[in-house]
């Protein structure tokens, strides 16, 4: 990939339901609150993370599908946020019919790193690309246009088998079309003590997966439930909450693994 001039991460797991959007959010929230200059690229057409933000679908004139159909550039297509620092593409609809537009271009799998790879995008120190909970051409996408993969696991029975689907799904990235994609780390997500299950779980990931797993973990949490449905990120609508104070954990530690990889 021959562009370093920031980190892009895809947020993605072929799950739904794990907290990815959450993730996406409120870890941008947290690196712009510290003083990074963060884009969300919200490709899931059901728009989550343009709606957690308070984009109202009625603003949204231009969208992240404008930008992969090639029509708009990313100035073009970015909007201001409530959060300093923190700016997105949204999503429409549009993004649904993208698969059967574009299925039979050759370049199909290449549109985002394309617009990703302008002077434009480096006016971000971070870009993070929410995905469609499912390994679609939209997802591709994504994975050909990032530095690596940041996954949300739900501490729940199935974790692990999803999880191994998802990194072998990067395998085959890295094989085809992407050879620098890397594991970002393993975020897990919706973390309950009292739970026995939970706890196993996330003794089994630490296990197979070690230092790729992040100490950080997000607990279930009403605040951060109830934030989207306020257009807020979670740190917006309750910064005191575990929820909150669990994501400027993670964003600290995103910010280290990053000092660390450079530094190698």
């Amino acid at each position: 990939m021959a562009y370093e001039k920031n980190r892009i991460i895809t947020i993605a797991n072929q799950k739904g339901g794990v907290g990815k959007t959450t993730t996406a959010i409120n870890l941008a929230t947290a690196l712009a609150a510290i003083g990074e200059r963060v884009l969300i690229v919200d490709l899931d057409p059901q728009g989550n993370a343009s709606t957690g933000l308070g984009i109202d679908r009625r603003d949204r004139k231009v969208s992240s599908y404008d930008l992969l159909a090639g029509t708009e550039n990313i100035l073009d297509t970015v909007t201001e946020t409530a959060v300093p620092n923190l700016y997105i593409i949204p999503s429409t609809m549009d993004l649904l019919g993208f698969e059967m537009e574009f299925s039979q271009a050759a370049d199909r799998v290449f549109r985002l790193r394309r617009a990703l790879e302008s002077d434009q995008a480096s006016a971000f120190s971070y870009i993070l690309l929410d995905c469609p909970p499912s390994f679609n051409l939209l997802t591709m996408n994504a994975m050909a246009a990032a530095h690596s993969v940041l996954v949300p696991l739900q501490c729940e029975f199935f974790a692990l088998e999803g999880l191994s689907q998802l990194l072998e799904t990067v395998n085959q990235v890295r094989k085809s079309v992407n050879p620098l994609l890397d594991i970002q780390g393993i975020v897990l997500t919706m973390y309950d003590s009292r739970n026995n299950l939970a706890q196993q779980v996330v003794t089994d990931v630490r296990t197979h997966l070690g230092d790729k797993v992040y100490h950080t973990l997000i607990p279930r949490n009403v605040r951060v439930s109830e934030a989207p449905s306020y257009g807020k990120p979670a740190i917006l609508y309750d910064l005191k909450c575990a929820g909150s104070q669990a994501y400027l954990q993670l964003a600290s530690e995103v910010i280290q693994r990053e000092r660390h990889r450079k530094a190698a």
